[in-house]
Parts: structure tokens; C-alpha cells; sequence
């Protein structure tokens, strides 16, 4: 019994030493650390609702589509390819088969009687012009008038009952980045809507005189004359060119801005023709290096470098070297923010214009005054015809007057002297001019005759 007693004892000794070893050395307890001073390798995000205007989800272009596509038309340029005088013709009479020859584009409703602009490209040259609505009924157009320049045209048609048409909106107030549709007819279908945003304002193209608006709504052939909307459904817009090395949109296109559109339309069809009214100033290219070595290229404004006299800007007391800062209140950073705006004016508008003049900031009402200057072909003079004034002072009632020249010409000495001929051609006004000098080749010698203010004549040759 006291062996068994002992046994027992044992084992229950031997038990809670096991016991307290396993405790003491093999169970820990399991804790957190946690600090105040701990940072999170994450960033926090907010949940807090944005306001509806900026999130891309609740942009809604149905409105705006819904109010435009029905506006937007299918023009068709149709034209017949006459063939070449050949040598068979020549000889023996035959005549080349006449092959037609089709163009197409688009066009916006601006009036529920018909009239219909488009680009002055899509109808240029064409012996009929159709036009075909979104219901699919087409209609022939007439041609009213054309711009080249701008290149807008108008067309009209008759349609037995008023037609869905879009009002022009002030493409002045169009912002970078806000939304816009582009509604045309690429590729002969029906109107086909893209979206974008305005990507720049006052965009320089080219040889145009009138700025663009830029944007990244694709625009393909045949979006040519359509319409460029923002989200209201205003015709901010016609779209008119991409810029593009194989033909198909890459992700920039351009469009009239449609206050300029606008004007055109209603110089068209109140006066028969454009009128284009003129500050009067001329600014160096702030690429040449002319405008490098003299600081123009830096200016934020438009330098001026010459100012017409007897225009707008010379009887408002603009001179050399101002700086033009404002006009109206668009804010003029570049020349094509001047030139935009302008190119939306007639002779007689009064602007009001915010120069810096050596530090000083003032005003000056400038009334536009039409264009009685012209830039010659070929060499690039700017000419005006002769005043009664210049007349009196040179002695001659022949000739046109030089008021500016390019940056190569300029150590001739030719600016305010009369240009009398050009080859031996007599020339009388500016209309001349412009013809004489398209006739000149630039690859042979040209010589051209000057009368200075003491009336001497002077003969120069230009290689």
C-alpha cells in the first residue's frame, strides 16, 4: 500500500513540474503592439461626393445630340471632270468622255426656311449640289454666296415645311476643356456624333486670316461643314480641317469659330460679300529672327510694328512699339487672339483697345476701317493706293504707296515710297499691283521703279 501511495505522489508531482515548464516556457501570450506615433503606408481616400458637374459619368450629351443631328445635313458635290485638251483631240477631234465626279461633305440648318452653311471645300467648283437631311430626303441647293478666306459657303433650299435648325452661340465664351459634340457625315452615313473637349482657342492655321478652334472630337472626310455644339446644344463651331499624315483623324481637328461663321453668313446675304474691317497695325512673325534678337518673341501681347496710316489704329493714336494687351475683353496673348476676334467685325465697329505703352496702360477707341491695303504675291509688300494727300506730296496721281515689308527687304530703304512699275509695267492702284506681281517669276531677275518723297526715281533689281 505505501508503494502504491508513493507512486501515486510521484506521478502527480512529476505532473506539475511538467505542467509548470510548459506554461513557463513554451505558452506566451498573444499581443499587439500598438502605437500612436504608427503610420500607414497607405493613402487615405475620401469619400466625400464631388460635385455632378465634374464627373464624366453625369456629362448627358442626349440633349444636345438629340437637338443637333436633325440640323445636320449630307451635302453632295457633284462635278464633271471635262478631261484635258489631248493630242487625238487635237488632231483629230475626239473628245475625251465626260466623267463625273462626286465630293461630299456636311452642312448645319441655321434658319427653318433652308439656308444652310457648309465649308467653301466642300462646294468649290461643283455644277450641282445636293442635299440630303437625316430623314433621308434631299433636296437640290442653291449656292447663295461664298468665302474663301474663311472658308464658309451658303447654301439654300426649299423645303415644304420649316426644318429643325441650330442658332449660332458666341464661340468667344467656348472654354479649354468643356465638352463638345461634333455632328457630320463621315463616311456617307447618316449624322454620326463624336465628343471631345475644346482643346485651344485662337488656334493659327496655316495661311488663314482667322483663327480656330481646336479640338479632340474625332473628325473624319466628310465631317467637313458640320457642326460643333457644346453641351447646351450651341453652335460654337464648323468643323473644318484635321491635321493628319495619312488623311483620317489622329487626334486634332479645327472649326471655324462660329461668331466668325455668323458674320460671313450675314455679310453674305446682306451684302453679297464679305466685309472685312481692319484695326490697322502689322506685326513682325514672332518667329523670324528679327523678333529673337529684339525681344518680340517674348512678349505677351501683340507687338506693334507698324501702324497703316489714315486706318483706325493711326487715327487712334496707336504707334510702334505699343503693346496690345486687350481688345473688347477678349485678353490678347498672340497675334491669332487679335485676328480671331477682329475677323468677327465690319468696317465702322468701335473697339475698345488696352495697350501697354512703355510701362502705362491705356485705352484707345479704335473704329475698324475697311482694308486699303494689299499684300502683293511673290514678294510680299504691303500697298496701299495713293491719298489725296500722298498725291499732293509726291506729285503723282500713279503708282501705290509701300507701308510695310518683309524682314529681307527691309535695308532697301522701300517703306513710304510710291511703287510706279514692276518690269516695266506701270502700275496705277493696288488691284494692279496684285497683278503684276503674280506675274512675275521668282526665279528670274525682277526690277522694280520707286519715287521717293524729293521725286526722284530709283531703280532696283532683285535676284
Amino acid at each position: 500500500m505505501k508503494r502504491i501511495g508513493s507512486l501515486l505522489l510521484v506521478s502527480v508531482f512529476a505532473g506539475a513540474i511538467t505542467l509548470g515548464a510548459y506554461k513557463l516556457f513554451f505558452e506566451s501570450e498573444n499581443y499587439k503592439l500598438v502605437s500612436d506615433e504608427a503610420k500607414t503606408p497607405f493613402q487615405t481616400v475620401s469619400y466625400t461626393s464631388t460635385p455632378s458637374s465634374s464627373r464624366l459619368s453625369d456629362v448627358d450629351f442626349t440633349v444636345a445630340a438629340e437637338n443637333t443631328v436633325n440640323a445636320v445635313v449630307h451635302v453632295k458635290n457633284m462635278s464633271i471632270n471635262r478631261g484635258s485638251n489631248s493630242i487625238m483631240q487635237f488632231f483629230y477631234g475626239f473628245e475625251e468622255s465626260q466623267r463625273p465626279q462626286i465630293g461630299t461633305g456636311s452642312g448645319v440648318i441655321i434658319s427653318p426656311d433652308g439656308y444652310i452653311v457648309t465649308n467653301n471645300h466642300v462646294i468649290d467648283r461643283a455644277d450641282k449640289l445636293q442635299v440630303t437631311l437625316n430623314n433621308n430626303k434631299t433636296y437640290d441647293a442653291e449656292l447663295i454666296g461664298t468665302d474663301s478666306k474663311s472658308d464658309i459657303a451658303l447654301l439654300k433650299i426649299d423645303a415644304e415645311n420649316n426644318l429643325p435648325y441650330l442658332a449660332f452661340g458666341d464661340s468667344d465664351h467656348a472654354k479649354i476643356g468643356e465638352w463638345v459634340l461634333a455632328v457630320g457625315n463621315p463616311f456617307n452615313l447618316t449624322s454620326t456624333v463624336t465628343a471631345g473637349i475644346v482643346s485651344a482657342k485662337a488656334r493659327a492655321l496655316g495661311n488663314a486670316d482667322h483663327s480656330f478652334i481646336q479640338t479632340d472630337a474625332a473628325v473624319n472626310p466628310g465631317n467637313s461643314g458640320g457642326a460643333l455644339v457644346n453641351t447646351n446644344g450651341d453652335l460654337i463651331g464648323i468643323n473644318t480641317a484635321i491635321t493628319s499624315q495619312t488623311g483620317s483623324y489622329v487626334g486634332y481637328s479645327f472649326a471655324v469659330p462660329s461668331n466668325i461663321a455668323k458674320k460671313v453668313v450675314e455679310d453674305i446675304m446682306e451684302y453679297g460679300t464679305v466685309q472685312k474691317g481692319i484695326l490697322g497695325i502689322q506685326s513682325p512673325n514672332v518667329n523670324t529672327q528679327y523678333a529673337v534678337e529684339n525681344g518680340i518673341n517674348e512678349i505677351d501681347g501683340v507687338y506693334v510694328g507698324n501702324v497703316v496710316e489714315d486706318s483706325g489704329a493711326d487715327i487712334a493714336g496707336l504707334k510702334t512699339g505699343d503693346i496690345i494687351k486687350q481688345i473688347d475683353d477678349i485678353k490678347v496673348h498672340k497675334f491669332s487672339d487679335l485676328t480671331g476676334y477682329i475677323s468677327s467685325k465690319r468696317p465702322g465697329d468701335k473697339l475698345k483697345v488696352i495697350i501697354n505703352r512703355d510701362g502705362d496702360v491705356l485705352t484707345k477707341p479704335v473704329v475698324l476701317s475697311k482694308n486699303k491695303t494689299l499684300e502683293v504675291p511673290v514678294m510680299g509688300f504691303v500697298v496701299k493706293d495713293l491719298s489725296e494727300k500722298d498725291q499732293k506730296k509726291y506729285k503723282t496721281k500713279k503708282g501705290v504707296k509701300i507701308v510695310d515689308v518683309p524682314q529681307k527687304y527691309r535695308g532697301y530703304g522701300l517703306v513710304d515710297k510710291v511703287l510706279i512699275s514692276v518690269d516695266e509695267e506701270e502700275i496705277d492702284n493696288i488691284q494692279e499691283a496684285k497683278k503684276v506681281f503674280e506675274n512675275i517669276n521668282r526665279y528670274e531677275r525682277t526690277s522694280i521703279t520707286i519715287l521717293t518723297e524729293d521725286g526722284e526715281r530709283e531703280r532696283l533689281i532683285f535676284q
